[in-house]
């Protein structure tokens, strides 16, 4: 079995054996660089390797391993010359000579390193055993490149991880060195890039909540949620407490993201056709309908049948996250399939919200909320790419939504539908602008009552970075980030805390049942009839690189519905009782689902492997 190099790591230790090193063996900091001599970028990093070493001195050991140049035959041609050094001292004089002769590698380069060397600067005929030692060597080099996954030069790695920061001196050292800033930056990369991370924080948030609401500071918590603070203006005033702004204005950042996640779905992403969008769209309808339907079954009209909402939604981040969890045991098709109906399944929830969810009606604020609206579809309309407009469209839409009686959340939704997305950029165009740009300025380098790049060319320079990434994607690459690691921890924080006490409990058992079957058997049930229905109908197909096995565990892992429950039962419910009885029925459920929905997958996944092996058995008998 191939071992799974983490990304980012560097894919083995150096060796002072096999590799080209400067330092000691013992130094506590390792710095490699994968680099090609025909490289501009790693001659420019070249000073800076040099700079480094001059400050640090024997701390830091540093080793070169070659990538050369795909489309440059004398890249290869240079790294197999410098390969031909018998000594560690003939081989640096030969790379810092291929580094620094002449602005570029030239024919003339390799001709006066191979004089140096005392051989023929021509390799392609020669089919000596050095020459073939050599280019092992450099095919090493560019394997291990691979390995650890190198796409372009120069790629440093500073002690095993990539450095994926600014070449100049002060970063280098400052990663180097470890500093504080450079190691709380590092850590939260890592955390992030950590597939779990985000269940991870909601798991931390809702423990947090359920076990200060039942210690000693339980009043002074649920206190604080109900301070209320606001903006006053002259004889204006909108104020609202801590947990009104959490649930009806931080929590529209999340309706915004999933409103830019729906969007790239549906125009580029796996709901961009009808044929990948089928499967996961009927079943996302079967997992909403099922649900309600069995919660209005075991609840009979009341005051609690207004929750049949509760048992719709699916919490996408602990689905997801539980299913990197296992890894290559789910495979990558099926991650889709569940991510598809989970962001039809949010636009589902946004939907019974809106509709059922709200409060009265204000038709004047409804009104002066559509001109709104208008004036963004204006703004997207006339191409504006400027995102600044838009956000200051979105807060005055936030606040006529709210006014009108509506949810304010609807608008995270609206302003998503109307932020921009662009026609990918020419990258070939934009990139030989750019290297012109930056050339032109590096002529300047040195000049008299001149500090750096013109005002002009960083507007150029800024123009180009806008253009390579629409409005739409930017927003959602920052706010998607916040919505994950903030928004929903303080939403978890704010609503999942529950009094574990009798009083709770009390007659209402029923309603507890209801939301746990709905959840943990409606939903999973829902999924799993709708998608065999639309594939024997013929209105989808089902991959063949996931089984019904494993569908009817992401089915049940659907089941998992925290965030979107807790919020559509807040309103639901508005006895302060019946909503503590839902919080711990949408736990209970939550937890069962994830059992249940893990336990499939991985039952399943062992299932293939006895079929696999089975299957290898015969073969090898027959």
């Amino acid at each position: 079995m191939q071992l799974m190099i983490p990304p980012g790591r560097l894919d083995r230790p150096v060796d002072h054996e096999t590799d080209h090193v400067l330092g000691p063996a013992n130094a506590e900091i390792t710095l490699v660089e994968y680099g090609s001599y025909a490289c501009a970028h790693c001659r420019a990093a070249n000073e800076r390797i040099a700079q480094a070493r001059d400050q640090l001195g024997d701390r830091v050991c540093y080793a070169f391993r070659h990538r050369p140049l795909s489309d440059n035959s004398l890249s290869f041609r240079a790294a197999e010359l410098a390969e031909l050094a018998q000594t560690p001292e003939a081989f640096w004089s030969a790379h810092i000579k291929l580094m620094t002769r002449s602005t570029q590698l030239t024919e003339d380069d390799l001709a006066a390193v191979a004089a140096d060397l005392g051989v023929d600067a021509d390799l392609t005929l020669d089919d000596s055993d050095a020459v073939r030692r050599a280019r092992a060597k450099v095919e090493a080099d560019v394997a291990s490149s691979r390995a650890s996954g190198v796409t372009f030069t120069p790629t440093f790695y500073i002690n095993r991880r990539r450095y994926d920061g600014p070449w100049d001196e002060s970063s280098f050292v400052d990663a180097m060195l470890g500093t504080l800033g450079h190691r709380v930056r590092t850590a939260a990369l890592d955390f992030v890039s950590w597939g779990p991370s985000a269940g991870i924080l909601l798991v931390l948030a809702t423990i947090t909540a359920i076990v200060l609401t039942n210690s000693p500071l339980g009043l002074v918590f649920e206190a604080l949620w109900d301070q209320e603070f606001g903006v006053n203006l002259g004889n204006a005033v909108f104020r609202m407490s801590i947990i009104h702004w959490v649930n009806d204005g931080l929590l529209t950042v999340f309706f915004l993201v999933v409103g830019l996640e729906v969007k790239r779905e549906m125009t580029v992403g796996h709901l961009a056709s009808r044929r990948s969008a089928a499967l996961p769209i009927a079943a996302a309808l079967g997992g909403m309908a099922v649900p309600a339907l069995l919660f209005a079954l075991f609840i009979p009209a009341g005051p609690w049948s207004h929750g049949w909402g509760v048992p719709m939604a699916t919490d996408t981040a602990f689905a997801i996250a539980l299913i990197a969890v296992m890894g290559a045991r789910v495979p990558v098709e099926l991650r889709i399939f569940l991510a598809a109906a989970a962001i039809v399944d949010d636009i589902g929830a946004i939907v019974v919200v809106a509709v059922f969810y709200s409060g009265d009606i204000n038709s004047g604020y409804l009104v002066t909320a559509g001109i709104v609206v208008v004036a963004l579809a204006l703004l997207s309309r006339s191409r504006i790419y400027l995102l600044s407009p838009y956000i200051l469209l979105g807060v005055a839409l936030w606040a006529f939504v709210y006014a009108s009686g509506l949810h304010a959340t609807l608008a995270g939704v609206v302003l998503a539908l109307f932020i921009p997305t662009r026609p990918p950029a020419d990258l070939a165009a934009l990139m030989a602008q750019a290297s012109t740009i930056i050339a032109s300025e590096a002529r300047h380098e040195g000049e008299v009552l001149r500090h750096g790049p013109s005002a002009p060319a960083l507007r150029a320079l800024d123009a180009i970075y806008d253009r390579l990434e629409s409005p739409a994607d930017r927003l959602l690459r920052h706010a998607g980030a916040r919505s994950s690691y903030v928004v929903l921890p303080i939403f978890a924080l704010a609503n999942a805390g529950v009094a574990i006490n009798p009083e709770v409990l009390a007659g209402r058992g029923w309603l507890i049942a209801a939301i746990v079957a709905s959840l943990a058997i409606g939903k999973p049930l829902g999924i799993f009839l709708a998608a065999a229905g639309a594939v024997r109908t013929g209105i989808a197909a089902k991959p063949v690189e996931y089984t019904w096995r494993q569908l009817a565990g992401a089915g049940a892992l659907a089941g998992i519905g925290f965030t979107m429950s807790l919020f559509i039962a807040g309103q639901a419910f508005p006895s302060a009782l019946d909503f503590s009885a839902a919080k711990i029925a949408v736990l209970a459920a939550s937890m069962l689902s994830a059992i249940v929905g893990t336990a499939l997958l991985w039952g399943a996944w062992n299932r293939e492997l006895t079929v696999e092996a089975a299957q290898s058995a015969s073969t090898q008998q027959s």
